[in-house]
C-alpha cells in the first residue's frame, strides 16, 4: 500500500498530479508531502528541516525577513488552496507547518539537538493546541485562519525551544 494518496483530494475532487502540477497547491501540500495518507501535518514539518537549514545559512536578519515572507505568503497560498479544493483547512495543506517550524528554530542554533527537539516541540503544540491556539483554529477563517493557529503553535515552541536551549539543556 502506498503511504500516498491515490484518491481524489477536497470536495472539488483534485487529483494528485493537479496537486502537484499546479504551483499553488504544489506548496500548499508542502512540496508534495501533504499527500501522505496519515500524518500529513507531519511530514509537512518533515519537509520544512531542509528549508529551515538552508534558511540558517543566513544571518538573523536574512533568516527572519525570509520567515516573514514565508509566513504573509502563506496567508495566500493556503487560502487559495483551500479555495481549489473546496474545502478549508483541508489536512493535506500544510505550507502552515512550514512557517510555523521555521518560526519555531529562530533564535535557536542548528544543531541536530535543536532541529529534533523544535520538530517535537512544534508538532505538540500543534496537534494539542493550548489556549489561545485552539481558539484560533476554531473561530478563524480563510488563509490567515488556516496560518495564524500553526503561526502561534511556532511561536509557543519557538519560546521553550529558547529557553531549553539557552538554559543549557540542549
Amino acid at each position: 500500500m502506498s503511504i500516498f494518496l491515490n484518491t481524489q483530494l477536497g470536495k472539488n475532487k483534485l487529483t494528485p498530479k493537479q496537486v502537484l502540477s499546479d504551483p499553488i497547491l504544489f506548496l500548499a501540500f508542502g512540496f508534495g508531502s501533504g499527500l501522505a495518507r496519515k500524518a500529513p501535518g507531519t511530514l509537512g514539518t518533515l519537509a520544512a528541516v531542509p528549508v529551515y537549514w538552508l534558511f540558517a545559512q543566513a544571518d538573523i536578519v536574512v533568516y527572519s525577513l525570509l520567515t516573514l515572507v514565508v509566513t504573509i505568503a502563506g496567508i495566500s497560498i493556503c487560502g487559495r488552496a483551500a479555495e481549489k479544493l473546496g474545502e478549508h483547512d483541508f489536512g493535506g495543506i500544510v505550507w502552515d507547518e512550514v512557517a510555523g517550524y521555521l518560526i519555531t528554530m529562530w533564535l535557536v542554533p542548528l544543531t541536530w539537538q535543536t532541529l529534533a527537539a523544535g520538530f517535537v516541540l512544534f508538532r505538540l503544540f500543534d496537534i494539542l493546541k493550548p489556549w489561545p491556539i485552539s481558539w484560533v483554529d476554531r473561530h478563524i477563517s480563510g488563509g490567515l485562519g488556516i496560518m495564524l493557529d500553526d503561526v502561534l503553535a511556532g511561536a509557543f515552541a519557538a519560546v521553550t525551544l529558547f529557553l531549553i536551549a539557552h538554559g543549557g539543556w540542549i
